[in-house]
């Protein structure tokens, strides 16, 4: 089973990251096209792909690959970073306006209209109008479940 890290690591990669983006939208999953469409030599080709593989991003069936279902859960959160990232000054604005002394005490139905005017994103609306708490509970679920695997 692949860690967090190992998908990281392996995303971390330019090369990589990119091979796995179009695997992941179709645009090209046959060997010889990937290798020619990024100028990568034999072996860099292979390395990433075993990677991608072994990481459990994406399968193989004869010559073509495919992304697997945990690749299209990972490609689903590169695609709401990069929607995020899209949007990094609306968000660090929505940050400004809510963390400023004046508005600290901001009732929520003001800070839902602040969020809906600035941001277009449903999925991102909706994660910053989610109670805090569940935010938290969910992070801090995680964090002893991963906690607790390292320390087993």
């Amino acid at each position: 089973m692949p860690s967090i890290s190992d998908v990281l690591r392996i995303l971390s990669d330019e090369k990589g990251f990119v091979i796995f983006k179009s695997i992941s939208n179709g645009d090209e999953n046959r060997s010889e096209l990937i290798r020619t469409k990024f100028k990568l030599s034999r072996k860099q080709y292979y390395t990433r792909m075993a990677n991608l593989t072994r990481a459990g991003l994406i399968g193989k069936d004869k010559a073509t690959y495919s992304v697997t279902t945990f690749g299209r859960v990972v490609q689903h959160s590169l695609s709401l970073t990069e929607t995020a990232i899209d949007n990094y000054w609306k968000l660090k604005a929505v940050d400004s306006v809510l963390n400023s002394k004046e508005d600290h005490n901001l009732p929520e139905e003001e800070r839902q209209k602040i969020v809906e005017s600035l941001i277009d994103s449903k999925e991102i609306k909706d994660l910053l109008m989610a109670p805090k708490n569940d935010g938290y509970s969910r992070s801090e679920a995680n964090e002893k479940s991963i906690s607790g695997r390292k320390e087993a």
